[in-house]
């Protein structure tokens, strides 16, 4: 029963010209409305099978980039070809708060006003974020929905939801309760800007051409009559001499044997400080001699913790020097630094200064130099997580695309070190743990405690540190869903199907969900009852990861470069479709994008030809209505069939739609968006414009004296492939076929969207390769011909006759589609002789030969050199074909259909050449 649509916008009568910009805003408002991708959660898990996808939760502070668009397109167009072909889609839209980065936006609009959040406090700072958030945090979720992302909008989650932030307080307590997170002191990156701790994978580090400074520490000598000794130390920061506690060497280092156990004096500090002997010490870098620091560097802390040194805390959260750095209290680092080199030379104890190039850490969010700091945080114990989210990959429960990324995840996971994830901010997940101002102890529990309780004291006050974005991030796939309840969602949606990402979050998301997933989802009974297994815990199946989209150039983009593509305005210039299908085509895995506007401008043409078709198609539907024929829309929604009486071209695109619909809904199963797209291109732009609607005008003659029959038959085959073409392209275009769609079924659609129909699957008995070779042979002839009417200089409207020469097979063929070959080339006749006679004119091929009959006088010498250049082709190929299969070694190994088609494609090209090299010498006796 059609199900009549509200509101529809469609109509059948399309304006001249394509305008994306007049139909998109439209549907994109339409699918939101009507929540046409809305998924409810069923009742019967067996209704059909699930597809799940968890979109990556941008920041809340976040605008659409073009890395967003390549990596929303790919996910939708999945979504959508899953959807239509059947299973219970759900594509779950969401926003991560984005803790560093929203704190840092709400604190620069703090500053316009002349406040700060310490001004504020706490509670009136985060309250301020909330409406900051309410006010701004959509911007990204709106431009989602204009580019038509098919999510279930009714299922938005905000990472700090109250849903979520229940869920997320239980995972800690849990972690918490197995002994799986503890509090320690431990050098962490901190940035001085945001004032917080940040792990290894927020740290961005630049190559930076610096200075390796040599300063002489004294050693003190052991009796009054010893000469004075220095033991220089390289240093790339010797502001942090100030905390030094040791000095390091090689113990295998013979330079410095004779100072195991001595003492040196500090310079500038005056603290004594021992030699010590480290393997970790490497006797080629510097001097051989390091300053050991162990409140300043992660390196020393782990040397200060096998020597028990003490750790020396000299800046503080500011990066400023605090009070342990004596005259130098108060100081920038960087101010300190040049100060402290100068009173380092003023006493005679600066050495040489080298250039050295390394790497300096900065933050990502804010692109301050990170400092290494000794800071007391919260840290998840890595195993057994670990070691689940290995097992999980090995054992083949989670595939990566490409392939290749799931060594990598190995190598990382193998070497991962336990988990900082507290940070010291304001807006987050208030970790759920209270100090005791009493006896010190530290309360961990799901709701505010009102007592210590190891003591019972009420001294107690909550931790203000947060937790990292990464960890309530992490537990998306099951929190999303209802957890700690035991949902009916759980049931039916998890484990997600598919993860679309790029490689840069890798480890900063994917893995965590992985470790997370497999570790709490493991108490989660399966829908049955039974007990969960690693293979149904894990938090998706597959991981694609998608590649970078840089500029034309292959450049990466950048602010800073000026080479950044805005997504929105690219959608405005071409229209989201062509957009879309511009990523789609380049869609390779594993291969970076070089996104071209050339590209894009080429797909909105693409997207105008298939305009221009329906126009042409609506034309002849009005003129068939006219005549008395009527095409029931009950006709229309499956893919066609054609009778073997049909017309050749009928036959030919109803095997070749199957044959393509074949080929995209593989190209789809193994991530190949550039295949598919290429396939869906190439079919509608060259088989069904260029070739089959042409054909066709043939058949679409209404007139009173015309076969009525046969004009419905073509008319009924036309409308039926064009229907499922646009099914077919829907997924790539989703709002011109959305709008020709609904056109075509004259608002009485069999769905209300065409995201709703199904998308069309190919049936093998429809396939027909012997069709396909003689539509292939005819279009041969019909080319040939036309460049021979090129060759010769014909006017575009003459018609003129040809001979051709070929076997009986082809002569028949050839004869019965006489009427094509006349439409299609502007050939008045065609004549079938045994010999081709002498002349110009002439075009050879495998199959057949032709000749364009034409009087006026052809250039010889073009003639001459077109041919020679022919001639000069095949003999190559040839050489090439023969010195392959005169290669011994190359016909073991070489597998025997790439053999057998190696001597076909050599007999051919003898062939060509000997047609070729009779045509040249025909030419040259020719006056």
């Amino acid at each position: 029963m059609s199900q009549q649509i509200t509101e529809n916008p469609a109509q059948r009568e399309l304006p001249r010209t394509y305008d994306p910009a007049s139909i998109e805003d439209r549907w994109a408002e339409y699918w939101v409305r009507e929540h046409l991708f809305d998924q409810p959660t069923p009742r019967n898990t067996s209704d059909a099978p699930a597809f799940t996808v968890l979109l990556p939760p941008p920041n809340v502070t976040g605008n659409l980039h073009m890395g967003h668009m390549f990596e929303h397109a790919e996910t939708d167009i999945l979504i959508r070809w899953r959807r239509m072909c059947g299973d219970r889609t759900l594509w779950l839209p969401g926003t991560d708060h984005a803790g560093i980065a929203t704190q840092l936006m709400v604190e620069r609009q703090l500053a316009t006003e002349g406040k700060t959040r310490q001004q504020m406090g706490r509670e009136a700072f985060v309250e301020r974020v909330w409406q900051w958030k309410q006010h701004y945090g959509g911007a990204i979720l709106s431009q989602m929905k204009r580019l038509g992302a098919s999510v279930d909008w009714s299922r938005e989650y905000f990472t700090m939801s109250d849903q979520l932030s229940v869920a997320v307080k239980e995972v800690f307590v849990r972690l918490h309760e197995q002994g799986l997170i503890y509090r320690a002191t431990y050098i962490v990156n901190w940035c001085p800007r945001c004032q917080t701790a940040i792990s290894d994978l927020e740290v961005v580090h630049e190559e930076q051409q610096g200075k390796l400074w040599e300063i002489r520490y004294p050693v003190i000598p052991e009796s009054g009559d010893e000469p004075v000794q220095f033991l220089t130390v390289a240093t790339t920061r010797p502001e942090t001499m100030l905390g030094d506690t040791a000095v390091a060497v090689n113990p295998d280092d013979e330079r410095y044997r004779h100072l195991h156990g001595k003492r040196l004096r500090l310079p500038l500090v005056g603290r004594e400080i021992p030699v010590i002997t480290d393997a970790w010490v490497s006797a080629d870098f510097g001097t051989g001699a390091v300053k050991v620091t162990p409140a300043h560097d992660p390196n020393d802390f782990a040397i200060g913790q096998r020597h028990g040194l003490e750790a020396i805390d000299v800046m503080d959260e500011t990066a400023h020097m605090n009070a342990a750095a004596g005259v130098y209290a108060g100081l920038d680092r960087y101010e300190a630094r040049k100060r402290i080199l100068e009173d380092l030379e003023a006493q005679g104890l600066l050495g040489a200064i080298k250039d050295h190039t390394h790497a300096v850490g900065r933050c990502d969010r804010c692109k301050t130099v990170v400092e290494p700091r000794l800071s007391k945080q919260w840290f998840v114990k890595i195993q057994p997580l670990a070691d689940k989210a290995i097992a999980a990959v090995e054992q083949g429960y989670i595939r990566f695309t490409p392939e290749q990324y799931a060594k990598t995840y190995f190598e990382w996971m193998r070497n991962i070190h336990d988990w900082c994830i507290s940070r010291q901010l304001w807006w987050g997940h208030r970790i759920p743990a209270w100090h005791c101002g009493t006896c010190g102890q530290i309360t961990v529990a799901r709701d505010t405690p009102a007592q210590c309780a190891h003591c019972g004291s009420a001294q107690i006050v909550q931790e203000t540190d947060v937790l990292d974005t990464w960890f309530s991030s992490g537990l998306l796939p099951f929190t999303a869903f209802g957890w700690p309840e035991h949902t009916r969602d759980l049931d039916v949606f998890y484990p997600t199907q598919l993860l679309v990402t790029g490689f840069d979050i890798l480890f900063f998301w994917v893995a965590r969900m992985i470790m997370l997933g497999c570790h709490f989802m493991l108490d989660v009974p399966m829908p049955d009852g039974s007990e969960r297994t690693l293979k149904d815990a894990v938090p998706f199946r597959e991981v694609y990861i998608h590649a970078l989209v840089r500029d034309a150039d292959r450049q990466k983009m950048s602010k800073t470069k000026g080479n950044v593509i805005d997504p929105i305005e690219i959608v405005q210039k071409y229209g989201t479709d062509a957009v879309r299908f511009t990523l789609a085509s380049m869609a390779s895995p594993g291969t970076d994008i070089a996104f071209s506007e050339a590209r894009t401008e080429g797909y909105r043409a693409f997207a105008n030809k298939i305009w221009n078709a329906a126009r042409f198609i609506f034309m002849n539907v009005e003129k068939a209505r006219e005549a008395g024929i009527e095409v029931e829309p009950s006709a229309l929604g499956v893919m066609p069939a054609a009778a073997s009486e049909a017309p050749l071209e009928a036959r030919w695109i109803v095997s070749a739609l199957h044959r393509v619909a074949a080929e995209i809904n593989a190209a789809l199963e193994s991530y190949r968006f550039d295949e598919a797209a290429s396939y869906v291109y190439q079919f509608f732009w060259g088989s069904f414009c260029d070739w089959y609607l042409e054909i066709v005008k043939l058949r679409l003659d209404f007139s009173d004296s015309a076969d009525k029959g046969a004009a419905k038959e073509a008319l009924t085959t036309l409308l039926r492939v064009f229907e499922s073409s646009l099914r077919l392209l829907s997924p790539f275009m989703p709002f011109l076929t959305e709008e020709l769609w609904h056109a075509l079924y004259q608002d009485e659609p069999p769905a209300k969207s065409i995201a709703l129909s199904r998308y069309p699957q190919p049936q093998p008995a429809s396939i027909d390769a012997e069709v396909e070779s003689g539509m292939a042979a005819l279009q041969d002839l019909i080319v040939s011909v036309r460049a021979g009417r090129k060759d010769l200089g014909v006017e575009e409207k003459a018609q003129v006759p040809v001979r051709v020469r070929t076997a009986a097979s082809f002569e028949a063929l050839f004869t019965a589609n006489q009427a094509i070959i006349e439409r299609m080339a502007r050939v008045s006749a065609v004549e079938f002789v045994a010999k081709m006679p002498e002349g110009s004119g002439a075009r050879t091929t495998t199959h057949f030969d032709v000749q364009v009959i034409y009087e006026k006088q052809i250039d010889a010498a073009a003639e001459r050199e077109r041919l020679g250049k022919d001639l000069a082709k095949y003999e190559k190929g040839l050489a090439s074909a023969e010195r392959q299969l005169n290669n011994e070694a190359f016909l073991a190994k070489a597998p025997a259909h790439v053999v057998d088609g190696l001597r076909k494609q050599e007999a051919e090209t003898r062939l060509l050449l000997e047609k070729t090299r009779r045509a040249l010498e025909e030419l040259n006796h020719t006056k």
